[in-house]
């Protein structure tokens, strides 16, 4: 007997019940304990803080790949620009009363015209 492998179901639907199984399934479950546990957990515990800490890590560690070694097309947007983007974003989310998404249309706006203007 065989192992079964992502390339082994030739059904249309096997790449949708793949997704639901391994990336939202496993994903969801932990949202669904979350917040099944959310009442009974003190905010200001050390717990908390280093899921906080964890959570901050991971998204800063996503966001420094995608602007240093990005892939697809972001790839053919220069380092400069791309940096620049990261740092305007995150001056105007300061500056502009601590609100994510100015800081996120700024820099898509400086990622989107920046390559725009250049030709």
């Amino acid at each position: 007997m065989s192992a079964l492998g992502y390339h082994d179901v030739a059904a249309a639907w096997w790449p949708y019940a793949f997704i639901l199984l391994a990336g939202w399934l496993p994903t969801d479950m932990w949202r669904w304990i979350g917040v099944a546990s959310a009442g009974r957990i003190d905010e200001n515990s050390r717990l908390i803080a280093l899921a906080r800490a964890v959570a901050t890590a991971l998204v800063a560690a996503v966001i420094a790949r995608l602007v240093f070694y990005p892939t697809g097309s972001l790839a053919a947007v220069p380092d400069a620009v791309r940096v620049g983007a990261l740092a305007a974003g995150f001056l105007s989310y300061i500056l502009l009363g601590r609100h994510i998404l100015l800081g996120c249309f700024v820099a898509e706006a400086i990622l989107l015209g920046v390559p725009y203007l250049m030709g």
